[in-house]
Parts: structure tokens; sequence; C-alpha cells
């Protein structure tokens, strides 16, 4: 049987492969740090090889730089030892529901994501920190080394925060944020599908250097707008110079040329345009002019009207079309010389025919996707007048990106979560058309009071400052409460999971009151629920990744944390067995046994111990694509050595893995 790897990829290694098959000159072998041997790239060989000149050394050339930005490459590449735990309490109709909320950080969230949702999601909405010199931004500690980075676990990193502020006072002011982004848009670029399309909201702080960030991952050829949402709708006369009224969404695509803007909805307005004085069975119409500048000789000739009427363009135009397309026009009644036959002729262009997206402006104005005020109003009233968080963007503004770059089975990621509103929007807009969007939100449980800290000195005697936290809560001592908290919400993730539960509600208490209930006509049911997954530290002991020292205790003990249980062993499996986090799990008890058969008997897989014949005998029988145990599951020897025998006979296809 084969043994699971139970951690993210290493994109490093993965990289060195497809470089080294392209240019297998430029594949050699180094020795690490432990004196081992492994692959990588001759540098020098490769420029060489992606140079029409003789290349002797560095030159001067045009490359966007920052102090820490090999580390964050480094950080993006690097795989991680964790694990996403199921939170079923948490979660609203666990089993049915393809809907995800991860709490936890969001870089290491990404990655364990890679695996299973590789080019799957078709939408990315992010809404970063905006680095306005008071906002907080997710602290990668790049003086550890990389080995030592993935290791690092838990809510709060060594300096006991996992945000840090980023005062305009730091001499790190852009270099920290940038540190922060890019590793997480590098991984997330994996995750879009070929077409697939991301929007980050951004303000003027950091526009510049977002561009620049996205241009070197996605390509400047895959930009596609720099939209200016009117986020205010009155100035703020306090403001020294300008009052600003606006943000900023950058879009990228991750391969232009395939990704196609569905536009956005026609309205009535534009429709009550269109008529069919003429009673065309082709349905209705508006005219549109015939004559277009500038002058083409072989589309200047005279025409004549039912009426009898010589028509020529006017003076510095021509006809749209030339003499035999425009008499082909006329037979097939597309032209229109008005009701008395006497008018100018014009063309016909059908309502059913043009297109049904309109092109978007790259301008959205506060009255058609709302502004910054009114989607906190409505957010306070969702939870019945508390005021729990500032500035949430306005439902309407996702739902239009979403919209524009999304089908009806899209899956659409937002890892900057928030309150949410990204998976308000996709609930709403399911329920508008019917669609059947699924939502994946990350949300680090970032706390919503002042913390009490305590002042320490790190290994070099520098004085620094931690939260105290309190053993009972696991969150930080209170310092200073807030609303949110004192409602009952510790943390932004706890407020967000809320958030969901209460306009799921609401979305379906409207349902119930609409005449034009899709998925009532249909017989179908809008998913509002969300499985809560948990970013937690491996479900394995360290020395299932790294045994330095055997011994007889070690060899035969058992390498899963004693407080993990079966489903969150199954969780850390999904990613391997190429099954997403969604997928339907049914459990059945075979032999007093639970069974996990996940996607109807793709994967089998049980966890418990002192496993018989019985057992696997039975699971042999369902024919799994894949089954997996654990490595200490064998009741006796004599099972562990029947095994593979039990299985070839029932089901020889069947890939074995144990833990």
């Amino acid at each position: 049987m084969e043994k699971l790897k139970m951690q993210s990829p290493n994109m490093v290694d993965e990289n060195i492969e497809k470089i080294g098959k392209l240019f297998p000159d430029c594949l050699t072998e180094v020795k690490n740090k432990n004196g081992q041997t492994e692959h990588a790239i001759d540098f020098d060989k490769l420029r060489q090889e992606l140079s029409k000149e003789i290349v002797e050394g560095p030159e001067e050339r045009y490359q966007f730089t920052w102090p820490d930005k090999k580390q964050a490459i480094l950080t993006a590449n690097a795989p991680i030892n964790k694990t996403l735990r199921p939170c079923r309490e948490e979660s609203v109709d666990f089993d049915n529901t393809q809907n995800l909320y991860i709490e936890g950080d969001n870089l290491d969230a990404l990655k364990l994501m890679r695996e299973d949702y590789l080019g799957k999601v078709k939408m990315i909405y992010i809404d970063p920190p905006y680095n306005t010199g008071n906002d907080f931004v997710y602290k990668d500690d790049f003086a550890q080394h990389a080995d030592d980075y993935i290791k690092n676990s838990g809510q709060f990193d060594d300096e006991g925060n996992r945000l840090v502020a980023n005062t305009e006072s730091n001499g790190r002011f852009h270099t920290d944020w940038l540190n922060m982004i890019y590793p997480r848009l590098k991984v997330a670029k994996d995750l879009l599908s070929e077409d697939g399309v991301i929007f980050i909201s951004i303000d003027d702080n950091e526009v510049h250097n977002l561009r620049k960030v996205c241009d070197e991952i996605f390509g400047n050829s895959n930009f596609i707008a720099q939209i200016i949402w009117e986020r205010a709708y009155s100035p703020i006369n306090l403001k020294k110079h300008f009052s600003e009224s606006h943000d900023y969404i950058i879009c990228y695509a991750k391969n232009l040329d395939i990704s196609i803007c569905n536009g956005l909805p026609r309205t009535l307005d534009a429709n009550d345009r269109y008529s069919n004085p003429d009673n065309d069975p082709r349905g209705d119409w508006k005219s549109s002019d015939l004559s277009v500048g500038p002058i083409i000789e072989s589309k200047i000739y005279e025409i004549t009207t039912p009426s009898g009427r010589r028509v020529l363009p006017p003076n510095g135009y021509c006809w749209r079309l030339d003499k035999n397309k425009f008499n082909q026009y006329v037979k097939d009644n597309r032209i229109w010389f008005g009701e008395n036959g006497n008018n100018v002729p014009s063309i016909k262009r059908f309502l059913s025919e043009v297109k049904q997206g309109i092109t978007p402006m790259t301008i959205w104005k506060y009255s058609e996707v709302g502004h910054s005020q009114d989607a906190a109003q409505k957010l306070k009233k969702l939870f019945d007048g508390k005021a729990l968080f500032d500035y949430p963007k306005p439902v309407e503004l996702i739902k239009r990106c979403i919209t524009l770059y999304s089908d009806k089975n899209s899956i659409i990621l937002d890892f900057f979560s928030g309150s949410a509103t990204t998976a308000h929007a996709v609930m709403q807009l399911n329920a508008e058309d019917g669609g059947n969007r699924k939502f994946v939100m990350v949300q680090l449980p970032e706390i919503t009071y002042d913390g009490k800290k305590e002042k320490y000195k790190d290994k070099d005697g520098n004085e620094k400052e931690k939260y105290i936290i309190d053993e009972n809560t696991g969150y930080p001592i209170i310092e200073k409460d807030s609303e949110a908290r004192k409602a009952g919400y510790w943390t932004i993730s706890d407020i967000g999971k809320e958030r969901i539960r209460r306009a799921g509600k609401k979305i379906l208490e409207e349902q119930k009151e609409k005449s034009n209930n899709l998925f009532a006509e249909e017989g179908k049911k809008l998913d509002t629920g969300f499985r809560v997954l948990k970013l937690d530290s491996s479900n394995m002991e360290d020395v299932y990744y790294t045994p330095k020292e055997f011994s007889e205790k070690t060899l035969f003990s058992d390498n899963i944390k004693a407080d993990r249980t079966p489903e969150d062993l199954l969780f850390q499996v999904l990613p391997e067995c190429n099954l997403p986090l969604s997928c339907k799990i049914e459990e059945k008890e075979i032999a007093r046994k639970k069974v996990f058969i996940v996607n109807d008997d793709y994967l089998i897989a049980c966890f418990d111990k002192d496993i018989d014949e019985t057992v696997i005998t039975e699971i042999a029988k369902m024919k799994p694509y894949y089954f997996v145990m654990r490595d200490s599951s064998m009741e006796t020897d004599n099972v562990a050595d029947n095994f593979d025998q039990i299985f070839n006979l029932y089901s020889k296809e069947t890939i074995r893995k144990i833990l």
C-alpha cells in the first residue's frame, strides 16, 4: 500500500520538473542541507536558453521589486503540514451543502485547496486590507527559515498576533503590504479556471503597486479593467484637499483570449425602445441609421423608396451597405421606409438578435451598485439594528462582478471574506436566476475587540508585545470591549458565519413569497447552507513527516494525534484523493466499524482500530476507486498478510493508501 503525503504540494519541485522537461540540459543535481541529492535548475544555462545573445552577467532591465520579494515567492511555493477540520455544530446543512466557510489564515487555506480546486474556480473577488496606515496586514514571518515557517500554526504567530498594524511611520509600509498580498495572489491564480477572472477592491494607497503585482502574476496582457466604484454620495468637508468618493476594483483574467464577459442584464428601459409597428413575425425591433461616414465610393448610390422618392446619403456620408447587400435586406424586410414608405431608409435591428448582455462601463455609480453607507445600514438591519462591521461592500456590487464573469454553476472564491458579502451575493443571485453557484469563503478569526498585551523579549533581546491569551476562551483577554463582542461575536469569522445564516434564512423566506420561484417550479432547493472547516496543525504527529529518531517505542506507536476524530482524518485525506471539500459524505457501519463512503464509492475510508477480514472483504466488494485506512488499524498480522489478497480477489483496481 502507498503512504499518503498528508501535506500540500511542494510547488518548487513541480516547477523544477516542468522546466526540466522543456530544457533538459538545465536540469542538474545539488546537495540539500541534509546532505541528500535533489534536482535543481542551472540558472546560468536557463538564462542562455532564453536569450538570443550571449549572457555574461546581470544587465539593467525593467523590473518590479521590493525587499523580501524572493522570500514572498518562497513562501508561496513552500508546502505546509496542516489540515482543515470540519465543524458540524457551526455549519448549516453540512451533509448536503456545496458551500464552504474556511476559518484560518488564507495563505495556508489556499495551499490546502490547491490540489482539489486546481483550475476549478471561475471567479475570485477579494477585498484585502487597503494599507491606509491604520489597517492590519497579515504578518508572514520572513525571518524564519522556510522549514520553520511551514511548521508555524495556530491563530496567532510567535509574537501573539497573526495581524499587525501597518502604520505609515513604518519604514516597511509598502514592503509589508506587498509581502502579504503577493504569495496569496500567486497561489490563488492556480485555483482559477483557464477562463477565470479575479476582481480586487483597492484604494489609492496601493493601486499602483497592486497593478504591478497583478501584471507580474497574471500577465499585463490579461488586464481587463480598472473599475471606479462610486462608494460615497456626499463630500466630507473636513478633508483638506479632496474628499475621495471612489474606490477601485482591479480586474484580471487568467487567460484573456478565452475569458468571456456575459455583460450586464438588459434593462426594461433598453427593451422599451423596441416595438413592432409593421407586425414583423420576428418580433420587436428599432430602426438604425443606414448612413455612415467616412465616404466609401462604392456605397454611394441612389435609393428609391416605395413611395417613389429618390434618396442619396447626406453630404460627407455613404450607405452602410453596398447595393447588393441593401437589396438583400429589402427582400428580407430588414429595411424600414416609414409607415407611408416615404422616409429615408433605415435598418431594422431586432431585439431577438441583439446581444443580450450590455457591455459594462468602467465607472460604476452608487445608484446602480450601492454605496458604503447603504451597505452598512443593510447589514445593521440584518443584525437587528446592531452595527457590527465597518465598511462592508454592497451586495449589489459583488453581484455585478459575479454576473459579468460566471455561469450558473460556477465556484466563487473570496479569501478575504470579512462580513461574507460575497456569500450573500452568491445566494441572492442564485435565488434570482435559479443558479447553482457555490461559494468558498476564507477568513482569519481576527478578534473584534482590543486585547490585552504584555511585553517580552525575543531571543535577540528585542522588546516586543504579544496578546495575553485567556485559557478558557482561547482568545486574548479583553482590554477594550466592542459592540460586536458584547453581542457574542468574538471574531470577524463569527460575524461572517452568522451573516450567511441570517441572509440565507431571509432569502428563503422571500422565495416563498414570490410567484415566480424558479426553484419551486423546477423542484430544486436553493443552497443556503455551508460547511465550516477550521485550519489547524496536521492530524499527524511530527514523526510522520520527520522521523529523525527511531526506537521500538516510536516505530510501533500511533502516528495520529490523540485529539483528532475519524472525520478530521477524512478531510485531510480528501485533497490527495482529488476530491473537493464539499463532496458528498455518507457513513455506514460494517461489523461495528464506522466507514465513510465518499462520492458514491469513489473513496471509502475507515479509521477505526482492530479492522478484521470481514470489514476488509465487505469494503473490497464495494469496489471503491480509493480505499484509505490507518497504518496501525489491522487487528492481527494475519489480516495484514491477507489484505492485498482480499482486494485482488474482489477489487484489484482499487488504489489502497494508508496514513
